[in-house]
């Protein structure tokens, strides 16, 4: 592409990232109204092969929710069925999470080095064969094997599915767009959940492969990302792919001669291992990724979500209707994240869901100290339930999915792999970390360990507040180039 086919507008019009300072001093006299207003009018439409793009990545990540929901109505079916024990089918449940610790580790080499599209591959392989050897094994540790496999294409997943939809969405639809990745596998949780209580446990697990299928044959109808394609220098492959993905009436010039100039400068700079992440340009973006995965997790989110029944009969309430409340709040609010990620912003979505967070697990805490007091007793079983579900409401409208969309925005091509697997792996860990430790906790003190987790929820807010920065409205490269500087 030559310098005078980069652009039938005037270059008053476009915003290169070096001279932010000259555009906001002009944006301010009238020619900059006359652009502003251009470019609103300008706004991308919404190309059906977008829309399909986004779905097959997202299949991806209702297989990822299945896998997590599958373990609780599959219980009793499988310990009857291979006379297991409790610590062995704790083995089974907890292998998951080990498998994901795995493929966060690999996800970013594959995903930088053989492609977005690639690595989905790479993970639905492993989902399918991890399905396999559990709806057909004859012994326990067939199960293990499976359960491992199907946890390192979750842990490939988790990275690649919302880094490949924030690559390939305009700016002004990446956020809701990317936020999908929660809403799937909050549908994915739900409806295996729904499902296993009516099908053995086998069948569930050959059902549990159909979304694998899915996303596997759908990577041939879909394009890799321009992004990636512009760091290994196919220019013409990366600008046709953009002009797909943004329709054919779209004026890309702007944004392709974006990424081709910040993909140029990056090259001078040699690919970042783990390692060498931890220099001062990229110290912010590596705080702001890890801080947020690390507050997600150790707000207490899974042991929430994996031990919700015992939480509810705890506090003397009933834990099958307690669960369909949590399933009944978790999805519309998941949804209303996403139609409010590209109006509203990602950071008061995040502060709004941490301060409800916090709120949630204070009014639990509450609860559970009124009952050691042994006061209010019939007060205190609604309030345990309002409680979560005002937890489970607000991290769904932020805290669940806007760590996942920022991760996926923050990074430079150069460092994204390296830095993407950092941050998956840190998630993972933490989440393990929580699981493990939650029962010896309640175990301690029901009403400590809440107050920790609002304790922790209260200083995301501060967090949130401090460091991380607003990427709504702003391309990759801008938001890349602003955490650098």
């Amino acid at each position: 592409m030559d310098d005078s086919s980069k652009s039938s507008e005037p270059r008053e019009c476009s915003s290169p990232l070096l001279s932010t300072e000259i555009l906001q001093a002009y944006h301010h006299g009238n020619d900059g109204v006359a652009c502003e207003e251009k470019r609103q009018k300008e706004t991308w439409s919404v190309p059906a092969i977008l829309i399909l793009t986004t779905l097959v990545a997202v299949s991806g990540s209702y297989v990822f929710g299945s896998a997590i929901g599958y373990s609780s109505p599959a219980q009793n079916g499988i310990m009857n069925d291979l006379n297991l024990g409790v610590a062995e089918y704790s083995v089974f449940g907890s292998i998951l999470t080990i498998g994901a610790m795995i493929g966060a580790i690999i996800s970013g080499r594959i995903a930088d080095y053989a492609g977005r599209r690639a690595a989905m591959g790479f993970s639905e392989v492993f989902c399918i064969l991890g399905w396999l050897a559990i709806a057909f094994s004859k012994v326990g540790w067939w199960l293990y094997v499976g359960r491992f496999l199907v946890g390192c294409g979750m842990g490939l997943l988790s990275y690649v599915v919302p880094v490949y939809v924030a690559e390939v969405t305009p700016k002004n639809l990446r956020g809701g767009f990317t936020t999908v990745h929660q809403l799937m596998i909050c549908c994915g949780v739900s409806l295996t959940y729904l499902i296993g209580s009516f099908l053995n446990w086998r069948i569930l697990a050959l059902i549990g492969t159909i979304p694998c299928l899915v996303q596997l044959l759908g990577l041939f109808f879909i394009p890799e990302s321009p992004r990636w394609l512009a760091k290994f220098g196919h220019w013409e492959r990366s600008e046709s792919v953009l002009q797909r993905l943004r329709g054919k009436n779209a004026d890309v010039s702007q944004e392709a001669t974006e990424i081709r100039d910040f993909t140029e400068a990056l090259q001078t700079e040699t690919e970042a291992t783990i390692f060498g992440l931890f220099q001062l340009q990229y110290l912010k973006s590596l705080t702001v990724g890890v801080g947020l995965m690390i507050l997600q997790q150790f707000g207490g989110v899974n042991g929430i979500a994996f031990y919700a029944s015992s939480i509810f009969i705890s506090a003397g309430f009933s834990g099958s209707i307690g669960m369909i409340a949590m399933v009944a709040v978790q999805i519309p609010m998941t949804a209303l994240g996403v139609l409010l990620m590209d109006k509203s912003g990602r950071r008061p979505l995040l502060l709004v869901s941490a301060s409800g967070t916090s709120l949630g697990c204070f009014l639990a805490a509450l609860s559970f100290f009124l009952q050691d007091l042994h006061k209010w007793k019939e007060v205190s079983p609604i309030l345990a339930l309002v409680g979560v579900l005002v937890y489970t409401g607000s991290f769904s409208l932020g805290m669940g999915g806007i760590p996942w969309v920022i991760m996926s925005e923050i990074f430079p091509i150069n460092v994204k792999g390296s830095a993407g697997s950092v941050v998956t792996l840190v998630s993972w860990l933490c989440s393990w970390i929580v699981s493990y430790a939650f029962n010896f906790l309640m175990s301690w003190s029901s009403a400590g360990t809440f107050f920790i987790f609002s304790a922790i929820c209260g200083f995301t807010v501060l967090f949130v507040a401090k460091l991380v920065p607003e990427t709504k409205g702003r391309t990759l490269e801008e938001i890349q180039e602003s955490l650098k500087r």
